[in-house]
């Protein structure tokens, strides 16, 4: 099983580096474009956009057909996207691109996820195999913007120039050939037996609601995916009034989601003391201080310093999630409930740098992040409360 989880987890960060760089690298060729704030955020919230819709037939399409086949389909998509881009770099061909590559990150993820929990039985070697899995978003959101960054700024000789936008975008086209090497070598588990419930349809997901704890945890995972989304909407404007580099940008992104691996390195030694309530509260408060001070950071280094306790604090959030999912929830029902869950993050990730691209035009960068930061204060008390009646 160790080198299958390898091989999974090397496919899933390669698909989704490639994202995560061109979610960095599109934006920025906007604002260098002259795009506003608000078409920003249109390309931004185009990353998830495909996601919210392909959720549960990626996952019915993973169940008939297995591993291969949905991560090569979603290699593909991503592979064309990306060129797509370095060939036609014009605002409707990153619109594009964004669709290709988000959707194709959320078929991969579920593939993946769906094989690794197929292959283990053991209660304790599901909880090991995850843990691992959990870290491989954090590190491919690492490695893609940084890489990125890198190109954009060094690829031409002229930082910032056209060709190095290019040259980045060829990068992440190839990138994900590199994750269809790893996978295919991962052999194929026999079909899964037709679920007895197949045919009452997704809509059973949606009678989870009704119950107040899941109800209570889906709000915090809401309050909880849209710090991550304002830090990775918000950032690029701010550093771009700072007149920071693409490098340096993406820097600060890596070192936002160094700081979110490291800390889901070390929680298996230290989640078995901490109560999730507990652990999700404390975050919440604790991105509500930093992003209330976030706005008067003046230099790279203290951005990338708060961007590091970021990564640290919101890196907890996600796990404790999970395992309070998991303990809240039927047996039974589990599936649906992650359904319902992706669902709900990706259409918030749709929606709010929408909104958060219409309200940076009217209270700015700034106050952004402190209706965010006031917002996650709030929504610890309600963490406390998940577990309750």
């Amino acid at each position: 099983m160790t080198a299958t989880l390898a091989r999974l987890i090397a496919g899933q960060v390669c698909v989704h580096a490639s994202m995560a760089g061109l979610r960095l690298a599109a934006p920025l060729w906007a604002l260098r474009e002259g795009y506003s704030a608000a078409a920003v955020g249109l390309l931004v919230a185009l990353f998830a956009l495909t996601q919210v819709f392909l959720a549960l037939p990626a996952g019915r399409y993973a169940d008939r057909r297995g591993l291969r086949r949905p991560v090569g389909g979603a290699v593909a998509a991503t592979c064309l996207g990306a060129g797509l881009a370095a060939a036609w770099p014009v605002f409707p061909v990153m619109c594009l691109a964004a669709l290709l590559a988000g959707g194709a990150s959320g078929a991969v993820i579920i593939a993946v996820q769906r094989h690794a929990g197929r292959a283990v039985h053991d209660a304790t070697e599901l909880k090991r195999v995850f843990s691992w899995l959990s870290i491989g978003p954090a590190v491919s959101n690492f490695i893609g913007p940084f890489a990125a960054g890198l190109v954009i700024d060094h690829a031409a000789g002229a930082p910032g120039s056209l060709q190095g936008y290019r040259a980045a975008f060829v990068l992440l086209a190839v990138l994900p050939l590199l994750g269809w090497w790893a996978v295919r070598g991962v052999p194929e588990l026999p079909p899964a037996p037709a679920a007895a419930t197949a045919g009452d349809g997704p809509r059973r997901a949606w009678d989870l609601l009704q119950d107040a704890p899941f109800r209570r945890l889906l709000i915090v995972n809401w309050m909880i995916s849209s710090c991550w989304d304002v830090h990775a909407f918000a950032v690029p404007l701010l550093g771009h009034e700072r007149g920071l580099s693409a490098a340096v940008i993406g820097t600060i992104f890596g070192a936002f989601a160094v700081a979110a691996t490291l800390v889901r390195v070390l929680m298996p030694f230290v989640a078995g003391r901490l109560r999730e309530q507990a652990v999700m509260a404390g975050a919440l408060v604790a991105t509500a201080v930093l992003f209330g001070v976030y706005p008067w950071l003046g230099s790279a280094w203290a951005m990338g310093l708060c961007s590091v306790l970021l990564g640290l604090v919101l890196g907890t959030g996600q796990p404790m999630v999970m395992s309070l999912l998991h303990q809240i929830t039927p047996h039974h029902r589990q599936g649906e409930a992650l359904g319902l869950r992706l669902m709900a993050i990706n259409a918030s990730s749709v929606l709010m740098p929408l909104l958060f691209g219409s309200a940076g035009a009217v209270v700015g960068v700034n106050g952004l992040f402190w209706a965010v930061g006031a917002l996650s204060g709030l929504g610890a008390r309600l963490a406390w409360r998940i577990a309750g009646r």
